[in-house]
């Protein structure tokens, strides 16, 4: 068991500070792993959700080294994909979740968010456009009620692409196209996903607020100095959409985990 530095709740919202990403990874994987393990017990399968990008890789590359858990009674979905992106470019969600840990787990069944759908520019109902790959999706999040989110924070304070543009609380659906942020496209440049800003795409589908936050247990996972102003504004700041994160402070339900670089702003 990895034991944090220190620990606080900011409104409902539990919060573990660690020595090192690390550390914060292996805890992380720890109480994903023990979540996943009840579910099954308690009805023979788990469902979850789970985050991609670079501040993921020490969590993911951490559960999936655990042997407590019967992947084959997992069924795995994940938050967005880019609008339009070849399934085996290097930067498409699910090939990342597939390098990453499904690969080597092989779980019982995963279910990628689309990505080959009609242009939201173009025309959206020409072929399996973007609403028809919007309402499938949702549709199966909601045969599969998650057990487990495990998400992260991006630098603009969104939740899957839930950008401060187009972030809402109360979203009427689960899966919606949004058009990118460009601070959450330079993000994307700075990860060393994609080589420019001109190559990132400018839409995706995303899994919404109410949508992640239906999850029984979500574990919200955030290291990294490049996010220190995101988890203080998440944290600290008013509970707003403009910061989409800082919805985590009204959730019991949710475990914030942090290496000392990204708690770096918090007092």
């Amino acid at each position: 068991m990895i034991i944090p530095l220190r620990t606080a709740t900011y409104g409902s919202l539990r919060t573990s500070i660690y020595a090192s990403n690390a550390a914060m990874g292996e805890a992380a994987a720890d109480d994903a792993q023990n979540i996943i393990v009840a579910a099954i017990k308690s009805k023979g399968h788990a469902n979850i959700i789970l985050a991609t990008g670079n501040s993921q890789l020490t969590f993911l590359h951490a559960l999936r080294g655990l042997s407590g858990i019967d992947w084959k009674a997992v069924n795995v979905f994940h938050m967005d994909e880019y609008v339009g992106i070849d399934p085996v470019h290097p930067a498409s969600f699910p090939r990342f979740l597939r390098d990453h840990i499904l690969d080597i787990v092989k779980p019982g069944h995963f279910y990628p968010v689309p990505g080959q759908v009609a242009d939201p520019s173009i025309a959206q109902h020409s072929g399996r456009g973007v609403e028809a790959a919007c309402r499938e999706y949702e549709a199966l999040l909601k045969a599969h009620p998650a057990d487990l989110c495990a998400m992260g924070i991006g630098e603009n304070g969104h939740i899957a692409f839930n950008d401060p543009p187009f972030a809402d609380f109360d979203d009427p659906v689960w899966v919606k196209v949004v058009k990118l942020d460009e601070r959450s496209r330079r993000q994307q440049v700075g990860e060393g996903h994609f080589p420019n800003l001109v190559a990132v795409p400018t839409h995706a589908i995303t899994l919404t607020i109410p949508a992640l936050l239906s999850a029984k247990r979500i574990l919200c996972i955030v290291p990294e100095a490049r996010k220190a102003e995101a988890v203080e504004k998440s944290l600290l700041g008013p509970i707003t959409e403009d910061c989409p994160a800082s919805i985590l402070r009204q959730v019991s339900h949710a475990h914030l985990f942090l290496d000392q670089e990204s708690a770096a702003r918090l007092k």
